[in-house]
């Protein structure tokens, strides 16, 4: 069947900008792995050509001289923790604010929907004198805390969405059958909410792994710093160093995690965030 003339640049005009936005995005990311296999001599020479062989001593002097090591377990140990401790306190929560009618339950859900539409920079300065006073400044353990305090109301908006589609006679079963009520939440409202406890997780994730901000205002010492604020010191010192291409094999430990993670998951990302938005 043959297309109009009228169709086919309706679909140019829709595919054309696409795949122009598809090579600006993928350009830059495709030249940085490229320049980290460099020596500082061919990125001058030619920083836009393939490199001479795969050189892999940037990712050796990265891991090493410049301690990406011990900022890339700092990185997992603050997303792994503050992933975990925001489904503690979202899962419970979000329950209760769905199932338990008690009085203040409507207001308590605005108020954490008001929450998302605060910025998060209005409470670093509080935040900091607060983390001093509990001597959690400058620790991996008080940013896990205050990262998942921060993603609490997106997690708990996402999560009632999906709870308030579970059938409540499904619990009134359980409650006869004498299961407790943690035990109604834990054993049926959780598995069942699986989709979005999953999809809330992995923005979660991605979200603390890449987080700079919060860290570079908590954290001091060179030995507690994430991969974000790892990666800035050795931007500022390639100015003075030109370690160009340790900087862009940095960059490539920082985001192969990420894209390795969205790649994997973006069809159940994608169907959780689609769902959670038509059964809110």
């Amino acid at each position: 069947m043959k297309r109009s003339v009228g169709q086919l640049l309706g679909r140019a005009g829709i595919r054309i900008p696409l795949i122009l936005w598809t090579i600006a995005v993928l350009y830059p990311i495709f030249w940085m792995f490229l320049g980290s296999f460099k020596s500082n001599a061919e990125i001058y020479r030619n920083p836009w050509g393939w490199p001479d062989t795969l050189n892999f001593s940037n990712y050796v002097q990265a891991w090493t001289n410049y301690n990406i090591d011990v900022s890339v377990w700092n990185s997992l140990l603050v997303t792994v923790i503050g992933a975990a401790l925001t489904l503690i306190l979202a899962i419970p929560t979000a329950y209760a604010i769905e199932r338990i009618n008690f009085r203040g339950s409507r207001v308590l859900f605005t108020l954490y929907i008001s929450a998302m539409m605060i910025p998060m920079v209005l409470g670093w300065i509080p935040l900091f004198f607060l983390l001093a006073q509990l001597n959690l400044l400058d620790n991996i353990f008080g940013l896990a805390i205050v990262y998942a305090v921060s993603q609490l109301p997106f997690s708990i908006f996402v999560l009632t969405s999906f709870m308030s589609t579970i059938p409540k006679s499904l619990e009134e079963s359980a409650a006869t059958d004498g299961l407790s009520p943690y035990g109604i939440l834990f054993k049926i409202v959780t598995p069942l909410t699986m989709s979005g406890i999953i999809t809330v997780t992995i923005m979660n994730c991605i979200q603390f792994w890449n987080e700079y901000f919060m860290a570079l205002i908590f954290l001091q010492t060179n030995t507690n710093y994430t991969l974000a604020l790892a990666i800035d010191y050795i931007s500022n010192e390639a100015q003075y160093t030109n370690a160009w291409g340790t900087l862009f094999a940095s960059l490539v430990i920082a985001i192969v995690p990420v894209i390795v993670l969205y790649s994997i998951f973006q069809r159940r990302i994608a169907k959780g965030m689609t769902e959670g938005a038509i059964k809110g």
